[in-house]
C-alpha cells in the first residue's frame, strides 16, 4: 500500500484545505495523475499522485483543513493483491473508533438559480467553499463564464442582516484584502533571511546579439507564437546551470544536495495580488519555442487556479524578472530550500565600450543571490560568466 499525504507546497505551508477529489475508490491512477484539488494560502493547487495503483480508500472529506504530512488516501500498488473494497453501506474511510463514525463523502449542491450561471464546476466548488454568491461575481472567462481566478478575487458575501448592520470602527479589520497570501509570503521570506547567509553578485550583459537574433527569429513566426525576451534568459540560465550545477539544488537537513534535473521557478504576479513562483519543469531539455509555450501556459494557469503540485514543489532555482516593471536591478531573496535566485532587470540603452570602441548598447543587469553555505563566490562568478557567454551566442540557445 502507498500512502497519499498532504504535500508541502511551500516552505511556509502548514496545512491545506481539500476542495475536491478527482478520483473515487476503485479508480486506477498513474504517476503524475491529478487526484485532488487543495487550497493553500496562495492558490488552489491540483495535487498529483506519485504511485501507480488503485485508489483503495479516501480518508479526508472535501472542506476539511488538513495538516501537511497527513495521510489523505490509500493507494494499492499494482503488485499487491486485490483486497475487498467497502460496500455502498460501509464508510469510505478506514474504521474509526466507535465514538466517531466517518461521514460519507459530501456532495456540494447548488441552488437552481446558480446552475443557470456560467461557471466551471471547479469555480462552483470553490465558491461554495468560500461562501461566495456566484450571482455577485463578474466572470472574465470565455463568454463571461466565471473562472476560479474570479472566485479568488471575490469577497465572501455576508448575510443580509450583517450587511445592514453598521460595523463599529473597532471591529473593522486593520489588514488588507489579501492578508493570508501576504502572511504566507512574509513567513517564507523571514525564514529565508533568518536561516540563509545570502551572498549577492551582479553583472551587466550586452543584449544586442540576443535581441538581434530574437527579432530575426520572430519574423519567422506568427504573432501569437513569437518569443518574449525573457525566454532566451531562461534558456541561458538552464545552460549556465549545466556548467555550474552547485546552484541548482537544495539545502536540506544541514546538507547541500544538487538536483539532477533543472526545474526553474518563475515569479508570477497574480491579478488578485501577491506572488507565486511555480516551476517550468525540465527546462534544460526544452528549446525556446517549447519554453515560450510552457511559460505562457504556466502564467495562465497560475492566474486561473490550475497549477499542479509538482510545479509548486520541484523548482530547483528561481528567476525573478522585473524588467517589464521598469526595475533596472533586483537582488532577490532565496526561496528555501533552494540555494540560489537569479534576478533580471530592465534592458536599458547605456554607454558600452567594446574592442576600444565606445557606443550605445542595450544593457541588462543580471544578479545572483546565493546561499553561501552551499556555494562560494568563485562558483557564482563562473555562473554569471557562463550566463553572459550564452547570451553572446544566441544561436546556441
Amino acid at each position: 500500500m502507498a500512502e497519499f499525504r498532504m504535500p508541502s507546497l511551500g516552505s511556509d505551508m502548514e496545512a491545506g484545505t481539500l476542495l475536491e477529489w478527482r478520483v473515487k475508490p476503485g479508480d486506477r491512477v498513474r504517476r503524475r495523475d491529478v487526484i485532488a484539488v487543495v487550497e493553500t494560502e496562495k492558490a488552489a493547487i491540483e495535487i498529483e499522485v506519485y504511485a501507480d495503483g488503485i485508489v483503495e480508500r479516501l480518508l479526508v472529506q472535501p472542506g476539511e483543513k488538513v495538516p501537511v504530512g497527513t495521510v489523505m488516501a490509500i493507494i494499492r500498488t499494482e503488485a499487491e493483491p486485490d483486497t475487498p473494497r467497502p460496500t455502498a453501506s460501509e464508510p469510505v474511510s478506514p474504521p474509526a473508533p466507535a465514538k466517531a463514525a466517518t461521514p460519507e463523502p459530501m456532495e456540494i449542491q447548488f441552488p437552481a438559480a446558480d446552475r443557470r450561471i456560467k461557471a466551471s464546476p471547479y469555480a462552483r466548488r470553490l465558491a461554495a467553499h468560500r461562501g461566495i454568491d456566484l450571482g455577485a461575481v463578474q466572470g472574465t472567462g470565455p463568454g463571461g463564464a466565471i473562472s476560479a481566478a474570479d472566485i479568488q478575487r471575490a469577497v465572501p458575501s455576508a448575510p443580509a442582516e450583517e450587511k445592514s448592520r453598521p460595523v463599529p470602527a473597532e471591529d473593522k479589520p486593520a489588514e488588507g484584502p489579501h492578508t493570508a497570501m501576504r502572511r504566507a509570503i512574509a513567513a517564507a521570506m523571514a525564514r529565508s533571511k533568518r536561516e540563509i547567509p545570502h551572498a549577492y553578485f551582479q553583472t551587466r550583459i550586452d543584449m544586442q546579439r540576443t535581441l538581434d537574433w530574437l527579432a530575426a527569429e520572430n519574423l519567422k513566426r506568427p504573432i501569437q507564437n513569437r518569443i518574449l525576451p525573457v525566454v532566451p534568459l531562461i534558456r541561458a540560465v538552464s545552460l549556465a546551470l549545466e556548467e555550474v550545477p552547485e546552484l541548482n539544488g537544495f539545502w536540506v537537513e544541514g546538507r547541500h544536495r544538487i538536483a539532477e534535473a533543472i526545474h526553474i521557478g518563475f515569479v508570477i504576479n497574480l491579478r488578485q495580488g501577491g506572488l507565486i513562483a511555480p516551476a517550468l519543469l525540465n527546462t534544460a531539455q526544452k528549446g525556446v519555442d517549447e519554453l515560450m509555450a510552457g511559460l505562457r501556459d504556466l502564467i495562465t494557469r497560475a492566474r486561473s487556479g490550475g497549477l499542479r503540485s509538482s510545479e509548486m514543489t520541484e523548482a530547483t532555482i528561481t528567476i525573478t524578472n522585473l524588467g517589464e516593471r521598469g526595475v533596472e536591478t533586483v537582488f532577490g531573496i532565496i526561496y528555501p530550500p533552494q540555494v540560489a535566485l537569479v534576478g533580471f532587470g530592465k534592458i536599458t540603452d547605456q554607454p558600452w565600450c567594446e574592442n576600444g570602441m565606445l557606443g550605445i548598447r542595450p544593457i541588462l543587469t543580471a544578479t545572483l543571490s546565493a546561499d553561501h553555505r552551499a556555494v562560494d563566490g568563485h562558483r557564482c562568478a563562473l555562473f554569471l560568466d557562463a550566463l553572459n557567454r550564452r547570451l553572446q551566442e544566441p544561436s546556441t540557445l
